[in-house]
């Protein structure tokens, strides 16, 4: 399948356009991340306090940050989790201690911060523990129970915060739901004690600041790592400079990316460094399809410029590449756009990636073998792409064919 026939688009004539465009978004993001957003690490990589909590109607996180706010929470970050009718959000606090108490303080001052009109005395039964129930139902005794009380009262208020947490998802809208339950007694006793919040946390989970940098360089040498593996795979499948232009076009897309995540303000995690090695991967992928097609024209046009080999054999694999990125694209823009808060920052790096994958491919790849050779020849060096991996360039930038060679070195001229 082909979009185009024989194209014949002049993409090197265009390299000071492309030149533009990416200084643009690569000065943007260095701005970003250097002076306005910096790079917003997630809670893998800082380190904090996360508060997993479902409302009973759907939140309003404006309301929510200023409830936080108030009570000295003012650099909290708020995220939806699942689908809309869930009502569930995530509220990432920038507390690092990784002790018991921090997680319980982290609980406390969530709790008080939602908790807006609370009853004078009363206890919130959607954010009680099974063990407050039980003391408290031990205390008033609503079922006249005889010396096994402690296990009776243990066992009815872990009924309760089992079927509020497994079944009811962690939010009672009603002291009706107990009704079947437990004994109508323990219901009446529990509506004298306790209230019922539109809200109710049920997980809270820290990350220390330790396994945070730990992360971070983990992260770094992957990445590292994944580019000279790239490096010395190319030097030794084609030549060296093929390697060099495959990195800093992948370091490209690596720093545009980055840089979007910085200019949007979103939260690069573990799976957003999962989804740049994968861009890494394929941006590569692309880049080297070009390169050997580079290659396979330079032996058949020995005496065509490079530059129009290369021009001909990126409009000769055109409709290859917009075939693979545009069905790739699609496939990730759904996942953006469907998959979910929990994937929204690995499909938003991936959306942005192909992108400029794509793009850099075409516009920053293969121009820079050009511009090394045209700096080589003004040097009066010795070019070093040709077939094979030969240098077989004479003046003008024009290939000089094998039996020329042979006659200028027989006549002891160096070609």
């Amino acid at each position: 399948m082909e979009f185009f026939r024989n194209p014949n688009i002049d993409f090197l004539g265009k390299k000071w356009y492309f030149l533009a465009f990416s200084l643009v978004f690569s000065v943007a993001g260095i701005l970003s991340m250097l002076f306005w957003h910096g790079i917003p690490l997630g809670v893998d990589f800082r380190g904090g306090t996360l508060v997993y909590v479902k409302f009973s109607h759907p939140p309003n996180d404006d309301a929510i940050r200023a409830a936080l706010g108030r009570v000295g929470l003012g650099r909290a970050r708020i995220q939806r989790l699942g689908v809309p009718a869930s009502n569930e959000v995530l509220i990432d606090l920038d507390v690092q201690e990784t002790s018991e108490k921090a997680l319980d303080e982290g609980k406390i001052k969530v709790i008080n911060a939602l908790e807006t009109n609370a009853p004078a005395g009363k206890q919130d039964l959607n954010n009680s523990s099974a063990l407050t129930l039980a003391n408290y139902l031990l205390n008033k005794d609503p079922l006249h129970a005889a010396t096994d009380a402690n296990q009776r009262y243990t066992d009815v208020a872990q009924r309760i915060v089992n079927y509020r947490d497994k079944t009811k998802g962690g939010v009672l809208s009603s002291f009706d739901d107990l009704k079947g339950l437990v004994d109508p007694a323990v219901v009446t006793t529990l509506q004298d004690g306790f209230y019922l919040s539109d809200f109710g946390i049920y997980q809270v989970e820290i990350v220390g600041p330790q396994v945070g940098k730990q992360l971070q360089s983990q992260a770094k040498w992957a990445v590292i790592y994944s580019l000279a593996g790239m490096l010395v795979y190319l030097a030794f499948r084609f030549e060296c400079i093929y390697g060099v232009a495959a990195v800093v076009t992948v370091f490209h897309d690596t720093l545009i990316t980055v840089g979007a995540f910085s200019l949007a303000n979103k939260e690069i995690s573990l799976t957003v460094i999962a989804a740049i090695l994968t861009l890494i991967g394929y941006s590569n992928n692309d880049t080297i399809v070009v390169f050997d097609r580079i290659r396979e024209n330079l032996k058949l046009m020995r005496r065509e410029k490079l530059s129009d080999i290369v021009n001909r054999s990126i409009n000769q694999t055109l409709s290859r590449t917009i075939l693979t990125a545009g069905l790739t694209f699609l496939t990730v823009l759904a996942l953006y756009l469907f998959g979910g808060e929990v994937l929204h920052g690995f499909s938003f790096a991936l959306v942005i990636g192909i992108l400029i994958g794509t793009y850099s491919s075409i516009a920053i790849a293969a121009p820079i073998l050009v511009a090394y050779q045209d700096w080589r020849t003004k040097r009066g060096a010795r070019p070093v792409i040709g077939p094979g991996g030969k240098a077989i360039e004479g003046k003008g930038g024009r290939p000089v064919p094998n039996r020329a060679r042979a006659k200028d070195s027989k006549a002891g001229v160096s070609s």
